[in-house]
């Protein structure tokens, strides 16, 4: 399974988000410190869900980073995260 969709199927069964949007970035870091040839190194996910309601932006991206630490630790450099509640801005 492609890392994207490995990131994508593990957020929406912890998160049940409203939206979920997860990009591979990878080619922009071609040359970079973490790229590897083939890319799926580096993304940056989008995602609104209730399970974020009252929660610190330093909470929401700790449960993302939770979610995904076998990958984090395995394949995924680097993850930018957009994390809000429905309602917010932001995303």
């Amino acid at each position: 399974m492609r890392t994207v969709d490995l990131i994508t199927k593990k957020l929406t069964e912890a998160f049940t988000p409203q939206s979920l949007e997860v990009l591979d970035e990878s080619h922009q870091h071609e040359g970079h410190a973490g790229h590897r040839l083939g890319g799926q190194t580096h993304f940056r996910i989008y995602i609104v869900s209730n399970a974020f309601k009252g929660k610190t932006r330093l909470e929401r991206h700790r449960m993302i980073n939770q979610s995904l630490a076998a990958e984090l630790t395995d394949s995924i450099h680097a993850l930018a995260i957009h994390a809000t509640a429905p309602g917010e801005g932001g995303v």
